[in-house]
């Protein structure tokens, strides 16, 4: 059996740190991995009580672990959700989130710019059964509720986007789907428990990528399904029988990691928001985008739900695919990888990679453009971020 602290009063940082698994025998004062496929009943009634439901415990590690219980308990406390569940990734997160709900005949009205891979979701698997979807533009908010069907079910969201950093007004999602009826489901990736709560706003469900900053150094992949505990009772039901758990390991490392989640989403913001100010005005910039700039088009929403900008900083480069292929080759001491979140900084180009399986007109529509640059600002010292980043713009202009 697993005890948590039930004080919901104390500060986030503490709640990251002291919501634990109750000691073993041993005393151990950091919980250890519960290796272990399944566990052990003391009797035939004990058993049937556990899969009867009846009675709490861990019956098997596809459905519940010790360790993944203490990370999902934490991220709930963090998240001011009733429940929730690890996944295996953040896309099994993404897909268990959206598939327990729906079924053939239903709708998903979802924000333009989503992840990749959700996109593929909407457009290439989902339709498979029957399900359909329709695009609203982030910029337009006021014709969203003329895309609502009969058969809409759910309203995906993603904020900030991903690449493009584009804000969307949880408050006003939050009431659309309550005069609707529908089931709002936020990725809260980019912003984390500690900048963001949609479940504050009115989000039923509320999805993450682990791998990004909840895990914060790029050792692991997870995911996590976050809400009410009658929207998590059918997450539960779909992900029991088709299994997208996460190991045990990686839920202890996870847990782990939320410990120190407060004090590097600081650091990742502050850097960040020096990065962003620096390159505002820089000559082979065509447009800087960080949702605390000013000169964000939603950024007095930002402000308004978030409470720091976040650790990503996205930017078009004057000259287009060439000109970003340059910079990415003049990059000296920066990571050229697909993660983001890591205490390493990153540089993507959309275009050629995440976002990559998407159509252009498609990759335009959302602002992906060709000379589109997303940086993940890591945890290094700010002016050695910067010295690079300014090195490869010089370079790639020659």
């Amino acid at each position: 059996m697993t005890s948590y602290s039930d004080n919901f009063e104390r500060n986030f940082e503490t709640k990251a740190i002291r919501t634990q698994a109750e000691r073993s025998q041993h005393g151990e004062h950091s919980v250890p991995i519960f290796a272990t496929s399944s566990f052990v009943f003391q009797d035939a009634e004990e058993a049937r009580a556990r899969f009867a439901g009846e009675t709490e415990g861990n019956i098997y590690s596809r459905f519940s672990n010790p360790n993944n219980d203490e990370f999902i308990q934490k991220l709930c406390l963090l998240e001011g959700t009733e429940d929730g569940m690890a996944m295996a990734s953040g896309m099994a997160a993404m897909f268990t989130s959206i598939a327990s709900f729906v079924n053939a005949g239903d709708h998903v009205l979802a924000s333009r710019s989503v992840f990749g891979s959700t996109h593929q979701i909407l457009t290439q698997v989902l339709p498979r059964w029957g399900i359909t979807h329709t695009y609203v533009d982030i910029n337009h908010p006021e014709t969203w509720e003329t895309a609502i069907r009969p058969e809409t079910k759910m309203l995906f969201l993603e904020t900030p986007s991903n690449p493009a950093l584009d804000i969307i007004d949880l408050e006003f999602a939050g009431q659309l789907a309550k005069k609707h009826g529908l089931i709002l489901n936020v990725d809260n990736c980019f912003a984390t428990p500690y900048l963001q709560n949609p479940a504050k706003y009115g989000a039923h469900i509320v999805t993450h990528s682990a791998t990004k900053l909840l895990d914060g150094q790029g050792r692991t992949v997870g995911g996590a399904v976050l809400g009410t505990s009658e929207m998590i009772e059918k997450v539960r039901f779909f992900a029991r029988h088709t299994g997208p758990a996460m190991s045990p390991f990686n839920g202890w490392i996870l847990s782990k990691s939320l410990e120190t989640l407060a004090i590097r989403v600081e650091r990742h913001c502050e850097n960040a928001l020096k990065i962003a100010q620096e390159l505002e005005n820089h000559s082979a910039i065509n447009w800087i985008k960080y949702p605390f700039l000013p000169s964000h088009p939603q950024h007095e929403i930002a402000k308004k739900q978030m409470r720091l900008g976040g650790s990503m900083v996205s930017f078009e480069l004057k000259g287009g695919v060439e000109r970003g292929r340059k910079f990415l080759d003049a990059i000296q001491m920066l990571s050229l990888t697909a993660n983001l979140g890591d205490s390493r900084t990153i540089v993507t180009h959309p275009a050629s990679t995440t976002h990559s399986k998407l159509s252009p007109e498609d990759r335009n529509e959302v602002g992906i453009t060709d000379g589109l640059i997303r940086i993940s600002v890591g945890l290094e010292h700010v002016s050695d971020i910067l010295a690079d980043i300014q090195q490869a713009l010089h370079v790639s202009g020659q």
